[in-house]
């Protein structure tokens, strides 16, 4: 019979929708969009079941509803559809990338941050004294458009000059410090919160800032708190806290 027939191209076909709902899902997990999406997709069942049963003009006004949803999904789901382009273009246009060879431009980073040990002593000093402080460091992911938010310093990196930045009387401690290739190049930075309803209350707006601009970029983010001297460094949308300077310089070596 034909409608059991089956064969390899089927097989593949399968495999690749079972890959991009499994990507899809881990793009939206613990973001206010794994919400929205279910929302969706209970919608969607309502218009099916609505169908089935005959209800002409309900099924017409969810039919409307559902009539736009691509342009809906895009709309709500930008932030999502953002970070998973700039993962597959930061991936294949890498050095090590599909196209690195071909594309490939000046690369200064490294697995490791450049001026670790100064990052770190100046994050860990700033804790024993709870300084707030909210530091990104740019990967592949070009930083220029918060970088214009701010004052750019374009300077020497220093354990000494991060913490007279971020001390309270500067006018540059409010907002977030950039860095790039090694350099402190911007501070006072805005940078975009996220809406993750996951995230704990107990958390303030530099951790919110935190998880924004990691869940649009590659970008490491290392967050101390003002209120209890903790720091943070959030990389791809998670958190991990970090008790000594020594385990501090671990996670950025």
């Amino acid at each position: 019979m034909s409608f059991i027939d089956f064969s390899i191209i089927d097989a593949i076909d399968i495999a690749i929708v079972g890959l991009l709902i499994w990507q899809i899902y881990r793009a939206i997990r613990g973001t206010a969009a794994f919400s929205i999406f279910w929302g969706i997709a209970l919608v969607y069942l309502l218009w099916l079941g609505v169908k089935i049963a005959g209800m002409e003009l309900l099924s017409v006004i969810l039919g409307q509803v559902m009539g736009v949803g691509v342009l809906a999904l895009i709309i709500v789901f930008q932030p999502e559809i953002r970070r998973y382009l700039l993962m597959i273009g930061s991936r294949y246009s890498s050095s090590k990338g599909v196209f690195g060879k071909w594309f490939k431009r000046e690369e200064s980073h490294s697995h490791s941050i450049i001026g670790s040990e100064e990052i770190a002593k100046a994050c860990y000093a700033m804790s024993t004294t709870r300084t707030g402080a909210l530091i990104a460091i740019e990967r592949k992911s070009n930083l220029d458009v918060y970088a214009e938010t701010g004052d750019i310093i374009d300077a020497e990196l220093s354990n000494r000059l991060i913490q007279n930045i971020f001390f309270k009387n500067s006018p540059l401690h409010d907002g977030a410090m950039i860095m790039r290739d090694g350099r402190i190049w911007a501070a006072r930075c805005i940078l975009p919160t996220s809406e993750n309803p996951n995230i704990p209350p107990s958390l303030g707006l530099r951790h919110r800032a935190a998880f924004g601009l990691s869940e649009n970029t590659d970008a490491l983010l290392i967050v101390v708190s003002e209120e209890t001297g903790g720091i943070s460094v959030i990389d791809s949308g998670k958190r991990r806290t970090v008790g000594s300077y020594e385990e501090l310089l671990m996670t950025l070596s």
